[in-house]
C-alpha cells in the first residue's frame, strides 16, 4: 500500500528531527564540522518533506535547500524570509562531499565551537518556523 503525502512528510520529518538531535550530540562531542553538516541535513530533509506535501513524492536529488524550496515557494502560505533564504545558502555550503577530502579538511579547519553553536541555534529557529509551513 502506498504511503499518503502526510505519511511521507512524517517520514522526512522523523529523519530530519533525528539529524537535528545528532547535531546536538556532535556539538557536545566537539565535532564542529559534523554539527553544521547535520544541521544542513536536517533542514534539507524537512524541505524535502514539505516538497512531498506541496508537489509530490518525487523529491529532487539535490542538496541545495533554497533550490528545493524554489520548486514550490509560490504555493507556500507565506514568503520565506530573506534571512532564512540566505541561511539556506550558508547551510548548503556545509554539505560535505566525501569525494573531495581537501575541501572537507579546509572546511573543518574553518569551523570552531562558536560558529558550530551559532549554526545549530539558527537551524533550530529555522526548523521550528519551517514546521509552520505544513498545510
Amino acid at each position: 500500500m502506498a504511503m499518503s503525502a502526510d505519511e511521507k512528510f512524517e517520514h522526512w520529518l522523523d529523519i530530519a528531527q533525528h539529524d537535528l538531535k545528532t547535531a546536538g550530540t556532535m556539538l557536545a562531542n566537539g565535532n564542529w564540522l559534523y554539527v553544521v553538516f547535520m544541521c544542513q541535513q536536517a533542514v534539507e530533509k524537512l524541505a524535502k518533506g514539505l516538497y512531498t506535501l506541496y508537489l509530490d513524492d518525487d523529491t529532487p536529488r539535490i542538496h541545495n535547500i533554497k533550490a528545493i524550496f524554489d520548486n514550490f515557494r509560490d504555493k507556500l502560505p507565506t514568503k520565506i524570509p530573506d534571512n532564512f533564504r540566505a541561511f539556506f545558502d550558508e547551510l548548503s555550503a556545509y554539505f560535505v562531499n566525501n569525494r573531495y577530502p581537501d575541501f572537507k579538511s579546509k572546511l573543518s579547519s574553518s569551523i570552531d565551537e562558536a560558529e558550530a553553536n551559532a549554526i545549530l541555534f539558527k537551524t533550530k529557529e529555522v526548523f521550528i518556523w519551517l514546521l509552520t509551513l505544513k498545510p
